[in-house]
């Protein structure tokens, strides 16, 4: 029974086209490759998987390279990319899975303990992400999918937690539920706090709680990031907001602040030169965007407002369509950043 990635890797690559098969179903055999879009499945031929060869060393069968990317590996990579793993031993137990493998025999270690720490403090904000899991193929998706935001680029700060624990503020017993938890960072990357959306049990809206939504940790000044903002970024209140933004602006970098009183006192990355803020169409969005954009230029940042047609950025996303929201946000940009930031779409509501 294979016991380290090495051994897997080889079984794996003794029947690389039926790995292919299952895990790159988008793709086909060409000669003595598999080709196919890249290592996430997607359709198109500019990733090539050997699918004969040596067990080891150049040309070794299993091997893959993505043309486009420049990204290579092996199939036990195939298989974390394409399941969304992160932990090796996941990787691991999906290959001996798949290979019809026994488990291999557990080993004897000591229970860990957990020091406790205050709740809704920052360090149990990192303890409920590191005990989330990748959102792909979960209940966050379809939740998303349903608000119209299809596809999550850059999308690491989003966790899926099957059962987050649900306190009611009438104090009755605490509850177990599915959640879309978000990683809330700073300037540098490090973990600040947590924010929750609980969801319906069939991801097809949030829960049916008095407080769907809730955050954890030290929010000011920090937010839910999506890129690596450098000179221009976008900043807004709510996740699906931004997430509605990248929808059609996938490159450009955007901070989802939670909420109106913090938008209005994010942080500004030191190399900003250009802010957007998407702001909502109420009194208290209105007056966050200001401040926030006044706080902007008093450093010497070039500040613009983003209005929505609606109440905000994902309800013109789901009224209009993706062509419609896209049509509409170019109409705002600066010229230069038409070009740079908004994806081509092809008319209509897709």
């Amino acid at each position: 029974m294979p016991r380290d990635a090495s051994e897997l890797s080889r079984r794996l690559a003794r029947d690389a086209e039926a790995v292919c098969r299952h895990y790159l179903s988008n793709g086909r055999r060409q000669g003595r490759y598999w080709t196919v879009g890249d290592v996430r499945n997607a359709p198109g031929r500019s990733m090539f998987v050997r699918l004969s060869g040596p067990d080891a060393g150049p040309g070794a069968a299993g091997h893959w390279t993505d043309a486009a990317s420049a990204e290579h590996g092996d199939l036990l990579d195939v298989i974390r990319e394409n399941c969304g793993f992160i932990d090796s031993r996941d990787v691991a137990e999906e290959a001996r899975r798949f290979l019809s493998l026994p488990r291999p025999e557990p080993r004897q270690a000591p229970t860990p303990v957990r020091t406790p720490v205050p709740v809704g403090s920052p360090e149990a904000a990192r303890r409920l992400i590191a005990m989330s899991q990748p959102i792909r193929r979960t209940l966050v998706e379809t939740y998303l999918c349903n608000r119209g935001i299809e596809a999550v680029h850059d999308g690491d700060a989003l966790r899926y937690h099957p059962r987050c624990y649900y306190r009611p503020d009438d104090g009755s017993p605490a509850q177990r539920r599915p959640a879309m938890i978000a990683a809330v960072t700073d300037l540098g990357g490090k973990i600040t706090g947590a924010h929750r959306t609980w969801l319906a049990p069939d991801g097809f809206g949030k829960a049916p709680v008095d407080t769907p939504r809730r955050a954890m940790g030290h929010l000011l000044g920090h937010g839910v990031r999506f890129g690596v903002a450098n000179d221009v970024m976008a900043a807004g209140e709510g996740i699906e907001t931004m997430l509605s933004l990248r929808r059609v602006m996938p490159k450009l970098p955007a901070v989802a602040a939670l909420s109106a009183n913090h938008l209005s006192a994010l942080a500004l990355p030191p190399t900003l030169r250009r802010l957007y803020v998407a702001r909502d169409d109420d009194a208290d969005g209105q007056r966050a965007a200001e401040r926030l954009c006044d706080r902007a230029r008093a450093v010497g940042v070039e500040a613009h407002e983003l209005v929505p047609m609606r109440d905000d950025f994902n309800a013109d996303l789901r009224d209009r369509g993706a062509a419609g929201l896209s049509a509409h946000l170019r109409a705002q940009l600066v010229p230069g950043d038409r070009e740079r930031f908004v994806a081509e779409l092809a008319s209509g509501r897709g």
